[in-house]
C-alpha cells in the first residue's frame, strides 16, 4: 500500500518555502545592487594645475598632480 500521505504534503510545503526564500533572497540582492550603483558617484579631481613649456604645449601630469 501507499505510504503516509502527510509526508508528501510536508515535503511539498517545505519545497515551496525553500523556493519562496530563494526568490526573496534574489530580490534583496537585486535591490542591494541597485542601491550600491546609486551610491557610487565619480569624483572629479580638484585643482589640477596644467603647466606649459616654452612652446605652449602642455606638459605631462605627474603622480602627485591628482
Amino acid at each position: 500500500m501507499s505510504g503516509n500521505p502527510r509526508t508528501t504534503f510536508a515535503k511539498r510545503q517545505k519545497e515551496r518555502a525553500r523556493q519562496e526564500k530563494q526568490a526573496d533572497k534574489a530580490q534583496r540582492r537585486a535591490r542591494r545592487k541597485l542601491e550600491d550603483q546609486d551610491k557610487i558617484i565619480p569624483q572629479k579631481p580638484a585643482n589640477v594645475v596644467i603647466t606649459y613649456d616654452e612652446e605652449g604645449n602642455p606638459e605631462g601630469l605627474g603622480f602627485h598632480d591628482f
